[in-house]
């Protein structure tokens, strides 16, 4: 019989990637998809020409229905995992009021694994983040091998709701960078950080790991669905690693096509960490991208019927317009 899957988060911005993707998929039986707001009608994101990468033309789907429901509202996840069979959990809180934090991300996630226990559901799979691990160097870090060492109070809960997948036999799912077509957060980031210094950052020759939201989409459903998936975390990012240049230079371009400001020579580590001074969020994008961030895990395209697709460089000119959009929109800073 063919799975019936619910998926939490779809309006996020990798939540959203995964519903489309298990919308183009014969081989699923039913297709739940759980959103806060009846307001947002989630089926539009499945039906509206957001096919995910590889997508080769119309195909027979499964029957896809949205429900809605919060983290915060356990009658209303005990409904949505009712007559599931494998559940894909994409949906957290990031940033903010760590009340928040806890209540949706710890106590949120605790109550959906429950339910999905006591309805019956035989495949947890929860999306996490490397940060889980605090700050760096990682090198080729495998998994099982670093502590939990979470540096905010996000990192702290999503560390928690990790737990709690674990506990129950789920799989956890931890990128690092994920960028792509619906981020608001890695790259734009990168370019604020870029647009508070005088001239090109030469941050050193640190590695990154990183993964297009398409390709992170794929595994999250490959994990969901793989008979060969391990309980567990997984490491999910593409599996050559990024020089900190490559990673900057596309944000460098994005930064220097919003702005007429002239940019001057280019500005080492040290510079930079003081004319920062005043910046908290510049300067931990710096303290990151300062430090090796390499996870290595090759599971996820050996073993769970899944592709890495191109790296960064040659992927990235994919989403390039999209960025440049979104930066260029009324009400941004031109840096």
């Amino acid at each position: 019989m063919a799975p019936r899957v619910l998926i939490t988060g779809t309006t996020g911005f990798i939540g959203r990637r995964v519903a489309a993707t298990a919308a183009a998929r014969a081989d699923l039986g039913h297709l739940r998809l759980l959103t806060r707001s009846a307001a947002t009608v989630v089926s539009t994101v499945v039906s509206t020409g957001e096919e995910p990468a590889g997508y080769a033309g119309p195909v027979t789907g499964p029957v896809t229905e949205t429900v809605t429901g919060d983290l915060r509202d356990p009658d209303s996840l005990r409904r949505a995992c009712e007559g599931v069979d494998v559940l894909i959990h994409c949906a957290s809180a990031i940033g903010g009021d760590e009340e928040l934090l806890r209540a949706v991300n710890d106590d949120g996630t605790r109550t959906l694994v429950d339910a999905a226990v006591r309805a019956g559901v035989t495949r947890i799979v929860s999306l996490s983040t490397a940060s889980v691990h605090g700050r760096g160097p990682f090198r080729a870090a495998a998994p099982g091998t670093l502590p939990l060492a979470p540096g905010s109070a996000t990192s702290r809960t999503r560390a928690a709701a990790d737990g709690h997948v674990l506990d129950a036999g789920g799989t956890v799912l931890r990128p690092h960078l994920v960028y792509g077509t619906g981020d608001v957060r890695v790259v734009p980031g990168l370019v604020g950080l870029l647009a508070a210094l005088p001239g090109p950052l030469d941050a050193g020759a640190s590695l990154h790991s990183v993964i297009d939201v398409d390709n992170l989409a794929g595994v999250l459903l490959g994990a969901a669905l793989s008979p060969r998936t391990e309980a567990g975390p997984y490491y999910v990012d593409h599996p050559e690693p990024v020089p900190v240049a490559e990673l900057l230079a596309p944000c460098e371009e994005l930064l220097s096509a919003r702005t007429d400001r002239p940019r001057a020579g280019a500005v080492d580590l040290a510079e930079a960490y003081d004319l920062l001074a005043g910046h908290p969020y510049g300067r931990h994008h710096l303290a990151m991208l300062a430090t090796d961030h390499w996870f290595a895990d090759d599971r996820p395209w050996r073993e769970l019927g899944c592709a890495p697709g191109p790296g960064f460089t040659a992927g990235f000119p994919g989403h390039a317009e999209w960025y440049r959009d979104l930066l260029t929109r009324p009400g941004r800073a031109s840096g």
